[in-house]
Protein backbone atom coordinates (compact mmCIF):
# COMPACT_ATOMS: atom_id res chain seq x y z
CA UNK A 1 0.00 0.00 0.00
CA UNK A 2 1.39 3.42 -0.95
CA UNK A 3 2.07 6.05 1.70
CA UNK A 4 -0.44 8.38 0.01
CA UNK A 5 -3.17 5.75 0.33
CA UNK A 6 -2.25 5.14 3.97
CA UNK A 7 -2.54 8.88 4.67
CA UNK A 8 -5.96 9.04 3.01
CA UNK A 9 -7.08 5.98 4.98
CA UNK A 10 -5.94 7.56 8.27
CA UNK A 11 -7.71 10.82 7.50
CA UNK A 12 -10.96 9.16 6.41
CA UNK A 13 -10.96 6.84 9.46
CA UNK A 14 -10.51 9.79 11.78
CA UNK A 15 -13.33 11.75 10.10
CA UNK A 16 -15.64 8.72 10.32
CA UNK A 17 -14.96 8.40 14.05
CA UNK A 18 -15.62 12.11 14.59
CA UNK A 19 -18.91 11.94 12.70
CA UNK A 20 -20.06 9.08 14.96
CA UNK A 21 -19.71 11.39 17.97
CA UNK A 22 -16.36 10.22 19.35
CA UNK A 23 -14.37 12.72 21.37
CA UNK A 24 -11.91 14.70 19.27
CA UNK A 25 -8.77 13.71 21.16
CA UNK A 26 -9.89 10.05 21.29
CA UNK A 27 -10.47 9.79 17.55
CA UNK A 28 -7.27 11.60 16.57
CA UNK A 29 -5.06 9.91 19.14
CA UNK A 30 -6.44 6.43 18.46
CA UNK A 31 -5.86 6.70 14.70
CA UNK A 32 -2.37 8.13 15.22
CA UNK A 33 -1.15 5.46 17.66
CA UNK A 34 -2.80 2.57 15.80
CA UNK A 35 -1.27 3.70 12.49
CA UNK A 36 2.14 4.07 14.13
CA UNK A 37 1.97 0.53 15.57
CA UNK A 38 0.88 -0.98 12.24
CA UNK A 39 3.52 0.89 10.26
CA UNK A 40 6.56 0.68 12.51
CA UNK A 41 5.78 -2.03 15.05
CA UNK A 42 6.51 -1.67 18.75
CA UNK A 43 8.75 1.33 18.20
CA UNK A 44 5.83 3.25 16.70
CA UNK A 45 4.01 3.02 20.01
CA UNK A 46 6.47 5.52 21.44
CA UNK A 47 5.09 8.31 19.23
CA UNK A 48 2.21 8.95 21.64
CA UNK A 49 4.63 9.00 24.57
CA UNK A 50 6.97 11.38 22.72
CA UNK A 51 4.02 13.70 22.02
CA UNK A 52 3.15 13.75 25.74
CA UNK A 53 6.75 14.59 26.68
CA UNK A 54 6.92 17.34 24.05
CA UNK A 55 3.70 18.79 25.44
CA UNK A 56 4.95 18.79 29.03
CA UNK A 57 8.17 20.54 28.01
CA UNK A 58 6.40 23.36 26.16
CA UNK A 59 6.76 26.22 28.62
CA UNK A 60 4.20 28.66 27.01
CA UNK A 61 1.48 26.07 27.64
CA UNK A 62 1.42 27.32 31.23
CA UNK A 63 -0.50 30.33 29.95
CA UNK A 64 -3.47 28.13 29.02
CA UNK A 65 -4.79 27.25 32.51
CA UNK A 66 -3.94 30.68 33.90
CA UNK A 67 -5.88 32.64 31.28
CA UNK A 68 -8.81 30.23 31.45
CA UNK A 69 -8.82 30.60 35.25
CA UNK A 70 -8.80 34.40 34.92
CA UNK A 71 -11.80 34.38 32.60
CA UNK A 72 -13.87 32.04 34.75
CA UNK A 73 -13.00 33.95 37.93
CA UNK A 74 -14.29 37.20 36.45
CA UNK A 75 -17.37 35.44 35.09
CA UNK A 76 -18.27 33.38 38.16
CA UNK A 77 -17.77 36.32 40.54
CA UNK A 78 -20.30 38.41 38.61
CA UNK A 79 -17.86 41.10 37.47
CA UNK A 80 -19.02 40.52 33.87
CA UNK A 81 -22.54 41.52 35.00
CA UNK A 82 -21.16 44.87 36.13
CA UNK A 83 -19.72 45.43 32.68
CA UNK A 84 -23.07 44.93 30.99
CA UNK A 85 -24.82 47.26 33.42
CA UNK A 86 -22.23 49.92 32.56
CA UNK A 87 -22.79 49.49 28.80
CA UNK A 88 -26.57 49.44 29.41
CA UNK A 89 -26.58 52.89 30.99
CA UNK A 90 -23.97 54.58 28.80
CA UNK A 91 -25.01 53.20 25.37
CA UNK A 92 -28.74 52.72 25.98
CA UNK A 93 -29.89 56.16 24.73
CA UNK A 94 -28.76 55.30 21.17
CA UNK A 95 -30.80 53.30 18.68
CA UNK A 96 -29.17 49.88 18.83
CA UNK A 97 -27.15 51.10 21.82
CA UNK A 98 -27.64 47.96 23.88
CA UNK A 99 -26.59 45.81 20.91
CA UNK A 100 -23.45 47.94 20.57
CA UNK A 101 -22.86 47.54 24.29
CA UNK A 102 -23.21 43.78 23.87
CA UNK A 103 -20.47 43.76 21.20
CA UNK A 104 -18.23 45.79 23.51
CA UNK A 105 -19.02 43.38 26.33
CA UNK A 106 -18.01 40.47 24.10
CA UNK A 107 -14.69 42.16 23.26
CA UNK A 108 -13.89 42.55 26.95
CA UNK A 109 -14.99 38.99 27.77
CA UNK A 110 -12.81 37.75 24.90
CA UNK A 111 -9.88 39.69 26.32
CA UNK A 112 -10.48 38.09 29.70
CA UNK A 113 -11.04 34.50 28.64
CA UNK A 114 -9.88 33.63 25.13
CA UNK A 115 -12.77 31.20 24.49
CA UNK A 116 -15.86 31.85 22.37
CA UNK A 117 -17.96 29.57 24.59
CA UNK A 118 -17.54 31.94 27.56
CA UNK A 119 -18.73 34.93 25.53
CA UNK A 120 -21.68 32.95 24.20
CA UNK A 121 -22.70 31.82 27.68
CA UNK A 122 -22.52 35.32 29.14
CA UNK A 123 -24.22 36.94 26.15
CA UNK A 124 -27.06 34.40 26.04
CA UNK A 125 -27.73 34.49 29.79
CA UNK A 126 -27.15 38.19 30.57
CA UNK A 127 -27.60 40.23 27.38
CA UNK A 128 -30.15 38.28 25.32
CA UNK A 129 -33.06 38.31 27.83
CA UNK A 130 -32.49 42.02 28.47
CA UNK A 131 -32.39 42.88 24.76
CA UNK A 132 -35.58 40.93 24.05
CA UNK A 133 -37.33 42.56 27.00
CA UNK A 134 -36.39 45.98 25.62
CA UNK A 135 -38.09 45.25 22.31
CA UNK A 136 -35.01 44.52 20.20
CA UNK A 137 -35.54 42.39 17.11
CA UNK A 138 -34.85 38.79 18.10
CA UNK A 139 -33.18 37.90 14.80
CA UNK A 140 -30.74 40.81 14.96
CA UNK A 141 -29.75 40.37 18.61
CA UNK A 142 -29.26 36.63 18.18
CA UNK A 143 -26.79 37.41 15.41
CA UNK A 144 -25.12 40.08 17.57
CA UNK A 145 -24.39 37.60 20.36
CA UNK A 146 -23.13 34.90 18.02
CA UNK A 147 -20.88 37.29 16.12
CA UNK A 148 -19.60 38.96 19.27
CA UNK A 149 -18.80 35.68 20.99
CA UNK A 150 -16.75 34.55 17.99
CA UNK A 151 -14.23 37.30 18.85
CA UNK A 152 -13.04 35.09 21.71
CA UNK A 153 -10.83 33.06 19.39
CA UNK A 154 -9.19 36.14 17.83
CA UNK A 155 -8.72 38.76 20.55
CA UNK A 156 -5.84 37.87 22.91
CA UNK A 157 -5.48 35.83 25.05
CA UNK A 158 -6.91 33.58 22.33
CA UNK A 159 -6.65 29.91 23.30
CA UNK A 160 -6.97 28.91 19.62
CA UNK A 161 -3.89 30.97 18.75
CA UNK A 162 -2.03 29.21 21.58
CA UNK A 163 -2.88 25.86 19.99
CA UNK A 164 -1.92 27.14 16.54
CA UNK A 165 1.40 28.38 17.92
CA UNK A 166 2.07 24.96 19.41
CA UNK A 167 1.33 23.08 16.20
CA UNK A 168 2.91 25.60 13.80
CA UNK A 169 5.87 26.20 16.16
CA UNK A 170 5.31 29.98 16.12
CA UNK A 171 5.73 32.44 19.04
CA UNK A 172 2.43 32.83 20.88
CA UNK A 173 3.27 36.42 21.82
CA UNK A 174 3.55 37.41 18.16
CA UNK A 175 0.33 35.59 17.31
CA UNK A 176 -1.56 37.38 20.06
CA UNK A 177 -0.30 40.79 18.98
CA UNK A 178 -1.20 39.90 15.39
CA UNK A 179 -4.79 39.25 16.50
CA UNK A 180 -5.27 42.59 18.27
CA UNK A 181 -5.90 44.95 15.34
CA UNK A 182 -7.93 42.44 13.26
CA UNK A 183 -10.02 41.64 16.34
CA UNK A 184 -10.75 45.31 17.07
CA UNK A 185 -11.37 45.91 13.36
CA UNK A 186 -13.90 43.06 13.30
CA UNK A 187 -15.66 44.43 16.39
CA UNK A 188 -15.73 47.91 14.79
CA UNK A 189 -17.30 46.49 11.62
CA UNK A 190 -19.98 44.81 13.76
CA UNK A 191 -20.70 48.09 15.55
CA UNK A 192 -20.81 49.99 12.25
CA UNK A 193 -23.30 47.50 10.85
CA UNK A 194 -25.54 47.83 13.94
CA UNK A 195 -25.41 51.64 13.80
CA UNK A 196 -26.33 51.78 10.10
CA UNK A 197 -29.00 49.08 10.36
CA UNK A 198 -30.69 50.69 13.37
CA UNK A 199 -30.46 54.11 11.75
CA UNK A 200 -32.36 52.78 8.74
CA UNK A 201 -34.74 50.63 10.81
CA UNK A 202 -35.04 52.17 14.32
CA UNK A 203 -37.65 49.60 15.34
CA UNK A 204 -34.97 46.86 15.32
CA UNK A 205 -33.11 48.46 18.24
CA UNK A 206 -35.17 51.05 20.12
CA UNK A 207 -33.44 53.46 22.46
CA UNK A 208 -34.03 53.29 26.19
CA UNK A 209 -37.14 55.18 27.38
CA UNK A 210 -36.49 58.70 28.64
CA UNK A 211 -37.27 57.77 32.26
CA UNK A 212 -34.59 55.07 32.20
CA UNK A 213 -32.04 57.35 30.54
CA UNK A 214 -32.32 59.91 33.31
CA UNK A 215 -29.80 58.22 35.58
CA UNK A 216 -27.87 60.56 37.84
CA UNK A 217 -24.19 61.17 37.16
CA UNK A 218 -23.36 59.64 40.51
CA UNK A 219 -24.90 56.32 39.41
CA UNK A 220 -23.29 56.56 35.97
CA UNK A 221 -19.86 57.11 37.47
CA UNK A 222 -20.37 54.27 39.94
CA UNK A 223 -21.22 51.88 37.10
CA UNK A 224 -18.30 53.20 35.07
CA UNK A 225 -15.99 52.51 38.00
CA UNK A 226 -17.37 48.96 38.29
CA UNK A 227 -16.81 48.34 34.61
CA UNK A 228 -13.30 49.78 34.58
CA UNK A 229 -12.01 47.14 37.01
CA UNK A 230 -11.83 44.26 34.51
CA UNK A 231 -10.45 46.63 31.88
CA UNK A 232 -7.66 47.59 34.26
CA UNK A 233 -6.91 43.90 34.81
CA UNK A 234 -6.63 43.32 31.08
CA UNK A 235 -4.52 46.39 30.33
CA UNK A 236 -2.19 45.78 33.27
CA UNK A 237 -1.66 42.24 32.06
CA UNK A 238 -1.13 43.02 28.37
CA UNK A 239 0.55 46.35 29.02
CA UNK A 240 3.29 44.76 31.11
CA UNK A 241 3.83 42.19 28.37
CA UNK A 242 3.95 44.73 25.52
CA UNK A 243 6.36 46.94 27.47
CA UNK A 244 8.63 43.95 28.01
CA UNK A 245 8.30 43.99 31.80
CA UNK A 246 6.86 40.47 31.97
CA UNK A 247 7.08 37.40 29.80
CA UNK A 248 4.00 35.75 28.31
CA UNK A 249 3.68 33.24 31.14
CA UNK A 250 4.28 35.92 33.78
CA UNK A 251 1.54 38.06 32.20
CA UNK A 252 -0.93 35.20 32.47
CA UNK A 253 -0.01 34.81 36.14
CA UNK A 254 -0.55 38.56 36.66
CA UNK A 255 -4.00 38.26 35.07
CA UNK A 256 -5.00 35.27 37.21
CA UNK A 257 -3.87 36.92 40.45
CA UNK A 258 -5.46 40.27 39.53
CA UNK A 259 -8.80 38.59 38.76
CA UNK A 260 -8.76 36.83 42.13
CA UNK A 261 -7.88 40.07 43.94
CA UNK A 262 -10.67 41.90 42.05
CA UNK A 263 -13.22 39.29 43.14
CA UNK A 264 -12.01 39.62 46.72
CA UNK A 265 -12.18 43.44 46.62
CA UNK A 266 -15.74 43.16 45.34
CA UNK A 267 -16.45 40.78 48.26
CA UNK A 268 -17.56 38.05 45.87
CA UNK A 269 -14.73 35.61 46.44
CA UNK A 270 -16.24 32.73 48.37
CA UNK A 271 -15.85 28.97 48.50
CA UNK A 272 -18.49 28.33 45.82
CA UNK A 273 -16.97 30.79 43.34
CA UNK A 274 -13.49 29.34 43.88
CA UNK A 275 -14.70 25.74 43.48
CA UNK A 276 -16.66 26.51 40.29
CA UNK A 277 -13.76 28.46 38.81
CA UNK A 278 -11.15 25.80 39.53
CA UNK A 279 -13.37 22.92 38.36
CA UNK A 280 -14.24 24.59 35.05
CA UNK A 281 -10.65 25.75 34.48
CA UNK A 282 -9.29 22.25 35.07
CA UNK A 283 -11.92 20.71 32.79
CA UNK A 284 -11.23 23.02 29.85
CA UNK A 285 -7.45 22.90 30.31
CA UNK A 286 -7.38 19.11 30.44
CA UNK A 287 -9.52 18.89 27.31
CA UNK A 288 -7.15 21.13 25.35
CA UNK A 289 -4.04 19.31 26.59
CA UNK A 290 -5.42 15.94 25.45
CA UNK A 291 -6.28 17.43 22.06
CA UNK A 292 -2.81 18.96 21.61
CA UNK A 293 -1.13 15.69 22.56
CA UNK A 294 -3.26 13.74 20.07
CA UNK A 295 -2.54 16.31 17.37
CA UNK A 296 1.22 16.08 17.94
CA UNK A 297 1.09 12.29 17.63
CA UNK A 298 -1.04 12.49 14.48
CA UNK A 299 1.29 15.06 12.93
CA UNK A 300 4.33 12.91 13.71
CA UNK A 301 2.83 9.94 11.84
CA UNK A 302 1.99 12.14 8.86
CA UNK A 303 5.52 13.54 8.81
CA UNK A 304 6.89 10.01 8.93
CA UNK A 305 4.74 9.02 5.96
CA UNK A 306 5.85 12.01 3.91
CA UNK A 307 2.22 13.02 3.46
CA UNK A 308 3.04 16.71 3.80
CA UNK A 309 5.43 16.58 0.83
CA UNK A 310 2.87 14.59 -1.17
CA UNK A 311 0.21 17.27 -0.59
CA UNK A 312 2.63 20.01 -1.59
CA UNK A 313 3.44 18.15 -4.80
CA UNK A 314 -0.25 17.54 -5.54
CA UNK A 315 -1.27 21.20 -5.29
CA UNK A 316 1.82 22.79 -6.81
CA UNK A 317 3.06 20.28 -9.39
CA UNK A 318 0.04 18.21 -10.43
CA UNK A 319 -2.73 20.81 -10.23
CA UNK A 320 -0.43 23.66 -11.19
CA UNK A 321 -2.20 26.14 -8.88
CA UNK A 322 -0.67 29.44 -7.83
CA UNK A 323 0.02 30.35 -4.16
CA UNK A 324 -3.08 32.50 -3.77
CA UNK A 325 -5.34 29.93 -5.40
CA UNK A 326 -4.06 27.26 -3.01
CA UNK A 327 -4.55 29.60 -0.05
CA UNK A 328 -8.17 30.30 -1.01
CA UNK A 329 -8.84 26.57 -1.39
CA UNK A 330 -7.45 25.93 2.09
CA UNK A 331 -9.66 28.64 3.59
CA UNK A 332 -12.73 27.22 1.83
CA UNK A 333 -11.92 23.78 3.25
CA UNK A 334 -11.97 25.26 6.77
CA UNK A 335 -15.42 26.71 6.17
CA UNK A 336 -16.68 23.36 4.90
CA UNK A 337 -15.25 21.54 7.94
CA UNK A 338 -16.69 24.20 10.22
CA UNK A 339 -20.15 22.97 9.25
CA UNK A 340 -19.39 19.79 11.20
CA UNK A 341 -16.44 20.43 13.57
CA UNK A 342 -15.32 23.02 16.09
CA UNK A 343 -12.22 25.18 15.66
CA UNK A 344 -9.95 22.93 17.74
CA UNK A 345 -10.83 19.82 15.75
CA UNK A 346 -10.26 21.65 12.47
CA UNK A 347 -6.90 22.93 13.64
CA UNK A 348 -5.49 19.61 14.84
CA UNK A 349 -6.74 17.74 11.76
CA UNK A 350 -5.38 19.95 9.00
CA UNK A 351 -2.75 22.24 10.52
CA UNK A 352 -0.02 19.56 10.34
CA UNK A 353 -0.80 19.39 6.60
CA UNK A 354 -1.46 23.03 5.79
CA UNK A 355 1.22 24.81 7.83
CA UNK A 356 4.18 23.28 5.93
CA UNK A 357 2.37 24.01 2.66
CA UNK A 358 1.78 27.65 3.64
CA UNK A 359 5.46 27.97 4.51
CA UNK A 360 6.48 26.38 1.20
CA UNK A 361 4.28 28.87 -0.66
CA UNK A 362 6.19 31.74 0.95
CA UNK A 363 3.43 33.11 3.20
CA UNK A 364 4.03 34.39 6.73
CA UNK A 365 2.88 31.81 9.32
CA UNK A 366 1.92 34.50 11.86
CA UNK A 367 -0.32 36.17 9.29
CA UNK A 368 -1.76 32.81 8.27
CA UNK A 369 -2.61 32.07 11.91
CA UNK A 370 -4.84 35.16 11.93
CA UNK A 371 -6.42 34.16 8.60
CA UNK A 372 -7.14 30.70 9.97
CA UNK A 373 -8.73 32.15 13.10
CA UNK A 374 -10.99 34.56 11.19
CA UNK A 375 -12.03 31.74 8.87
CA UNK A 376 -12.90 29.67 11.95
CA UNK A 377 -15.08 32.54 13.15
CA UNK A 378 -17.00 32.37 9.88
CA UNK A 379 -17.16 28.58 9.98
CA UNK A 380 -18.51 28.76 13.53
CA UNK A 381 -21.67 30.40 12.19
CA UNK A 382 -22.07 28.54 8.88
CA UNK A 383 -25.20 26.37 8.53
CA UNK A 384 -26.21 23.64 8.72
CA UNK A 385 -24.04 22.56 11.67
CA UNK A 386 -22.03 25.63 12.68
CA UNK A 387 -20.76 25.28 16.24
CA UNK A 388 -22.17 28.62 17.45
CA UNK A 389 -25.59 27.93 15.92
CA UNK A 390 -26.26 24.98 18.19
CA UNK A 391 -24.71 26.63 21.23
CA UNK A 392 -27.13 29.51 20.74
CA UNK A 393 -30.06 27.14 20.21
CA UNK A 394 -29.24 25.40 23.50
CA UNK A 395 -29.02 28.69 25.44
CA UNK A 396 -31.69 30.86 23.78
CA UNK A 397 -35.27 31.18 25.11
CA UNK A 398 -38.05 29.17 23.37
CA UNK A 399 -39.27 32.11 21.28
CA UNK A 400 -35.94 32.14 19.38
CA UNK A 401 -36.27 29.34 16.83
CA UNK A 402 -33.55 27.59 14.85
CA UNK A 403 -34.82 29.39 11.75
CA UNK A 404 -34.30 32.74 13.53
CA UNK A 405 -30.77 31.71 14.45
CA UNK A 406 -29.93 30.72 10.87
CA UNK A 407 -31.28 34.00 9.49
CA UNK A 408 -29.55 36.07 12.14
CA UNK A 409 -26.03 35.20 11.07
CA UNK A 410 -26.28 36.12 7.37
CA UNK A 411 -25.29 39.82 7.65
CA UNK A 412 -22.60 39.11 10.23
CA UNK A 413 -21.03 36.38 8.09
CA UNK A 414 -20.89 38.90 5.24
CA UNK A 415 -19.24 41.46 7.54
CA UNK A 416 -16.70 38.87 8.73
CA UNK A 417 -15.98 37.86 5.13
CA UNK A 418 -15.20 41.53 4.43
CA UNK A 419 -12.84 41.54 7.43
CA UNK A 420 -11.15 38.36 6.18
CA UNK A 421 -10.70 39.92 2.72
CA UNK A 422 -9.14 43.06 4.23
CA UNK A 423 -6.61 41.08 6.30
CA UNK A 424 -5.83 38.88 3.28
CA UNK A 425 -5.26 41.83 0.93
CA UNK A 426 -3.45 43.98 3.52
CA UNK A 427 -1.30 41.63 5.68
CA UNK A 428 0.08 44.57 7.66
CA UNK A 429 -3.27 44.81 9.46
CA UNK A 430 -2.14 41.68 11.32
CA UNK A 431 1.65 42.01 11.11
CA UNK A 432 2.25 45.67 11.93
CA UNK A 433 1.87 45.39 15.72
CA UNK A 434 4.05 42.27 16.24
CA UNK A 435 6.68 43.65 13.83
CA UNK A 436 6.68 46.97 15.67
CA UNK A 437 6.89 45.39 19.11
CA UNK A 438 9.51 42.75 18.39
CA UNK A 439 11.48 44.99 16.03
CA UNK A 440 12.13 47.67 18.62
Amino acid sequence: MSYELIAILMFSTMMAMLLTGQRVFGAIGFVAVLAALLLWGEGGGEMGFSAAMKLMKWYPLLTLPLFIYMGYMLSESGIADDLYKMFHVWAGPLNGGLAIGTILLMVVISAMNGLSVAGMAIGATIALPELLRRGYDKVMVTGVIQAGSSLGILVPPSVVLVLYGMIARQPVGQLWLAGVIPGLMMASLFVLYIVVRCKLQPNLGPALPAEERNVGWGEKLRLLQAGILPLLIFFSMTGLFVMGVTSLVESSAVGAVAATVAAAVKRRLNRQVMEDTIRKSLGVTSMFMWIIMAALAFGAVFDGLGAVKAIEGFFIDQLGLGPWEILIMMQLSYILMGMFLDDTAMLVIVAPLYVPLVKALGFDLIWYGVLYTITCQIAYMTPPFGYNLFLMRAMAPPEVTLSDIYRSIIPFVLVMTLGLALVTIFPDIALWLPNWHYGR
